[in-house]
């Protein structure tokens, strides 16, 4: 019997019964019944409508805007990300119309901080694009982390409390991390730092940046023994003068003679003093502590260490009214062939590497000699033949210039490498310049003889491309950096790397050496820096701040500060000791491609692909830094001391000398 006609026949036998009461309690029932049956269809279809996020994402996105001022650039951190989730939760269902028209409706509000990302995720057309796009996968499997005060957490709570917003709620609930804080709200300028993608852990950061970090300098280093012999012959020096003076008292005769003799040597002595105080007040590496090194250290050949200490005592010592002098070398013709330069320690070798897969080196000292010199027509070469050397004041005028054109009878002005099977992204010379590091596009690491001029060891461990591979300071041992989302330490005599270190959420674009040797910094796509410790493989600190992806590493030379600069062109300095921004510095406005500190650590070299390369004040900071310890926010700012336009050509490597002269070099694809 069907259910409708069983119902009809019970209610026909109360009738016949005479049980009124009774057939109207059923009736209300089956009416109640109803009803919840039609309310839960109509919930269940409203779960499914595509219009629910439009409809909840706009009303949070007007009640953010209308917040009070006070609170409204804290409440306005949430709409981002749950922007990003209701696209891609849209995508997932497979309502590819809607999530296009949500997408194009409401971008706009976010193209000025997060353009680049918006660019990426603007690609994805179907549910198979989430799968197989790194940063929808990162984003969907991570947790976004964002500080609060506890007003205004408290007022967005109520708001999703009163709207009801299913859809809102279970994005915020399954993709955000609030960290709530006491006391006001924080300031607008501190917003770099206060929205983060740091995992499913919220605690993660927090966690790892109370590990404790050795900051300092070797112990027994070269420059440590300079310092040492400096002031041994300053006290000795002093002490000679002051007897020299007792004894010009006790001879002289002359009152007039006297007293210029007197007055000179006191002006020595005042010259002498005003000269160890203003090294010892320009110099960061003196007073850093020091540590005993991790790793077995490679010995230092005596003449070597002899011709550090001749280059340390010629050191010409900057600030920001004696700046550097730049020498600029131009790659050019490389038809956009050129991935990646670097220069020696001393200046003396420039390498290229090139997209067909080879690697070149330029000897400087070779420039100008027209018998060595080959033309670009020679082997039909399209990977920079040419060369151009340019030492000025960071401009490429025609003074002491030199461009590579020959005849087709002679030598390359060049040594060629060849051995790699893909892209050369990155190369990097030894301390002493004997050796020479590359990776590529086919997973592997070479290292190079500069005297042999040959390869001696394909180094494999990576399974996809390597970005960045770097010596450390004390040679032999070399950090690579790789799209399988890992760093990788590894020693020249080893095919095998030594430690591995996995943590990122995303590509290793680049790797750095802390300068003793017993860490390492990488900067990735996930928008973090992460230092590591060398001898355990562990994570000691992560750095949050910034909003793309992290292209290029400085470590200073006492070994306490570390610049970082991205794709934006932001830079932001941090110190290690503590994991937070000491300075964020906005000057660039394209990907900043190379970072270096002059080597007592007063200057702060960036070269971007805007075509120019700045000069920053870093002891202004960082003393502003010591007397505000007590602040949480990094409101310092480092000053910018001079641009040096390079009028056309993307500044890719830059290097400081032992003696404080800047080198620099960049491409043109095409000269016009």
């Amino acid at each position: 019997m069907e259910e409708e006609e069983l119902e009809k026949a019970v209610h026909a036998y109360l009738r016949k019964k005479g049980f009124k009461l009774t057939e109207l309690a059923l009736q209300e029932e089956q009416n109640r019944l109803s009803t919840s049956s039609q309310s839960d269809l109509d919930v269940t279809r409203s779960e499914n409508d595509p219009a629910r996020y439009h409809d909840g994402y706009n009303k949070l996105r007007s009640w953010a805007y209308s917040s009070l001022d006070l609170y409204k650039h804290e409440l306005l951190r949430v709409l981002y990300p749950v922007f990003i989730h209701c696209f891609m939760d849209l995508v997932a269902e497979g309502h590819m119309q809607e999530a296009r028209t949500f997408f194009r409706t409401f971008r706009e509000d976010h193209e000025l901080m997060h353009l680049r990302d918006l660019q990426k995720l603007e690609g994805i057309l179907s549910p198979s694009h989430l799968e197989e796009m790194e940063l929808a996968q990162s984003l969907r499997q991570s947790k976004v982390k964002i500080k609060l005060c506890e007003y205004s957490y408290d007022l967005l709570l109520q708001y999703l409390q009163k709207t009801q917003s299913l859809a809102m709620l279970g994005v915020i609930n399954e993709h955000i991390n609030f960290e709530v804080l006491p006391g006001q709200p924080s300031t607008i300028s501190d917003d770099a730092e206060v929205v983060a993608l740091v995992g499913n852990s919220q605690d993660l950061a927090k966690q790892i940046n109370q590990k404790e970090v050795h900051w300092g300098l070797l112990e027994d280093s070269v420059e440590e023994r300079l310092e040492r012999a400096l002031s041994d012959s300053e006290k000795a020096e002093v002490e000679n003068k002051e007897v020299e003076l007792e004894d010009t008292k006790k001879r002289s005769t002359e009152g007039g003679k006297q007293g210029a003799s007197v007055k000179k040597l006191k002006k020595d002595k005042l010259v002498g003093a005003m000269g160890k105080n203003v090294r010892s007040e320009t110099s960061m590496v003196s007073m850093a502590p020091r540590v005993k090194p991790e790793l077995t250290l490679p010995m230092m050949p005596i003449e070597v260490e002899h011709s550090i200490l001749d280059d340390l005592r010629n050191r010409v010592q900057l600030s920001s009214l004696a700046l550097p002098s730049v020498s600029f070398y131009t790659f050019l013709n490389t038809h956009n062939g050129l991935n990646c330069s670097s220069i020696s320690q001393d200046g003396s070798f420039v390498a290229g590497g090139f997209s067909d897969s080879s690697l070149k080196v330029w000897d400087m000292s070779k420039i100008g000699q027209p018998a060595k010199i080959c033309s670009c027509d020679d082997r039909k070469s399209t990977s920079g033949c040419c060369f151009y050397g340019a030492n000025s004041q960071g401009e490429n005028g025609p003074t002491q210039s030199d461009h590579l054109q020959g005849s087709d009878e002679g030598k390359r002005p060049y040594t060629l490498f060849q051995g790699h099977a893909g892209p050369v992204y990155s190369s990097t010379f030894s301390p002493l310049g004997d050796f020479l590091l590359s990776s590529s596009s086919d997973s592997t690491i070479r290292l190079w003889s500069n005297k042999l001029k040959a390869n001696l060891v394909c180094y494999k461990g990576h399974n996809y491309p390597v970005w960045d591979v770097q010596f450390s300071p004390v040679g032999h041992y070399f950090a690579s950096a790789s799209h399988d989302r890992t760093a990788r330490i590894w020693s020249m005599e080893r095919i095998q790397p030594l430690r591995i270190m996995a943590g990122h959420l995303s590509d290793v674009d680049c790797v750095q050496w802390h300068v003793n040797s017993n860490y390492i910094a990488t900067g990735s796509s996930d928008k973090t820096v992460r230092l590591w410790d060398v001898q355990s493989g562990e994570c000691v600190r992560i750095f949050i701040g910034h909003r793309s992806m992290v292209l290029s590493l400085a470590m200073s030379p006492d070994g306490r500060y570390m610049a970082s600069g991205d794709e934006d062109g932001t830079i932001m300095m941090w110190d290690l000791s503590t994991g937070r921004c000491v300075s964020p510095l906005m000057g660039h406005n394209s990907c900043v491609w190379t970072l270096a500190f002059s080597c007592e650590g007063t200057l702060l070299a960036s070269g971007s692909a805007d075509c120019t390369v700045k000069l920053w004040d870093v002891t202004s900071s960082t003393k502003a830094l010591k007397m505000e310890d007590n602040k949480a926010s990094c409101t310092n700012r480092l000053r910018l001391l001079k641009a040096l336009p390079t009028k056309a050509t993307p500044v890719y490597s830059l290097r400081f000398s032992r003696r404080n002269l800047l080198f620099a070099a960049g491409a043109l694809s095409k000269l016009s």
